[in-house]
């Protein structure tokens, strides 16, 4: 295996990034060339794996067989321990200026080992403005031996000041069957499973896992694609969303809990704050409670965002089905993405027209763009399943 394994249906994409390594390996002797540059951008779509591209790259730039997979630096490098890989990375709305202007300082230092040091940035595009220009002086001109890898959906979601210091590389998505040879080959997934998983997720590797894996994330997609036959009056649409809803919140718990005691665990180790018995004890607590109002703060919006994010990829689902209705309709001899459901599909093409499939699909990604904005998501699912249940009679 090598560190490039992950990467799936990017054969195009690998073969670059195996020149491009090599190219920095001649680098390093002192060989100029045009092939290695000190800023990158990947983009591709929600799961196409962009970082897990950076992953690979920057794993192969510090492995002297060019990404064997294998040996310390890849080892390192996949697990997320490797002194000279830096990862930018936030579970909030935005990449702030005070992580923009860390990671500059970071980039600054030489690379403790004898190559590249190397500076990923998930998720670029929310990057605020000032968090750019805070980073746009290392990423134009960085110390020697200093790679920025940047991850967005397009580069048209990156500022124009620094998509234009980087080279750009776009992922695709990756094709369905491709999925499901990965999930049988690194994950023991059986075809049929496999097979159903990466059609389900519609390329999404990280969501193709996790139906292939996690029973639970099956069946509450089987819930969701029970919503459009269940919509026949308003209170039914009101349930549905109050389902939706708390279905997102229960998902989104356990690792919001996670990440808040990991979080609040290093706020007491840095301010010397811990336990006795059940009595409190600080030691050094200067700005303790300052700390701890914002961390509190962050984690509230990052809850908010978590249950968001959830709901998202329920619309998501919800979309597939409409997506399948309208295929139907208007006979366009593509596959269904849920051909498990082919029959209530059919069924609901014949008794609709494929402009009100249309307008529910509109509905769908409206709702998607409000739910970005700072509206309640249960008022906004109320007022989509409403859309959907009253687009037959407009």
């Amino acid at each position: 295996m090598t560190v490039w394994d992950d990467l799936v249906g990017q054969g195009r994409l690998v073969d670059v990034l195996r020149e491009v390594t090599a190219a920095a390996d001649r680098m390093l002797c002192g060989e100029k060339t045009a092939a290695m540059t000190h800023a990158w951008l990947f983009t591709g779509p929600p799961g196409s794996g962009r970082s897990t591209a950076a992953r690979a790259f920057a794993a192969a730039l510090q492995c002297e067989r060019g990404g064997c997979g294998s040996c310390l630096s890849c080892r390192t490098v996949l697990v997320g321990s490797h002194a000279d890989i830096s990862w930018l990375v936030t579970e909030q709305a935005v990449i702030g200026v005070a992580d923009a202007r860390d990671s500059v300082r970071r980039a600054a230092l030489s690379p403790a080992g004898r190559r590249w040091q190397v500076m990923i940035v998930e998720d670029a595009d929310r990057l605020t403005d000032r968090a750019a220009d805070a980073l746009l002086k290392s990423v134009e001109e960085p110390p020697p031996r200093t790679v920025w890898i940047l991850c967005a959906p397009t580069a048209e979601d990156v500022l124009p000041t620094i998509r234009s210091r980087c080279r750009c590389l776009v992922l695709r998505t990756p094709p369905t069957d491709a999925v499901a040879a990965y999930l049988a080959s690194h994950h023991g997934v059986s075809p049929p499973l496999a097979s159903f998983a990466a059609r389900a997720a519609q390329g999404h590797i990280g969501r193709a896992r996790a139906l292939a894996l996690d029973e639970g994330s099956r069946n509450r997609r089987h819930e969701v694609l029970r919503i459009p036959g269940r919509l026949a009056h308003l209170g039914a649409c009101l349930n549905a969303a109050a389902n939706v809803v708390d279905a997102a919140s229960e998902e989104a718990k356990p690792r919001s809990d996670a990440l808040d005691a990991k979080e609040k665990a290093d706020l007491d180790l840095t301010f010397g704050t811990g336990t006795r018995g059940a009595q409190s004890t600080a030691i050094g607590v200067a700005g303790h409670a300052t700390a701890a109002k914002e961390l509190q703060r962050r984690q509230k919006l990052r809850a908010k965002r978590l249950v968001r994010d959830s709901i998202d990829r329920t619309l998501l689902d919800l979309a597939s089905y409409y997506r399948d209705v309208v295929t139907v309709q208007l006979d366009s001899g593509r596959g269904l993405v849920n051909e498990e459901l082919r029959h209530e599909i059919e069924t609901m093409a014949r008794d609709t027209s494929p402009e009100v499939t249309v307008k529910r699909l509109r509905a769908i990604f409206d709702t998607r763009g409000l739910l970005e904005g700072e509206i309640a998501p249960l008022l906004a699912v109320e007022s989509l399943m409403i859309s959907l249940m009253g687009a037959a009679a407009a």
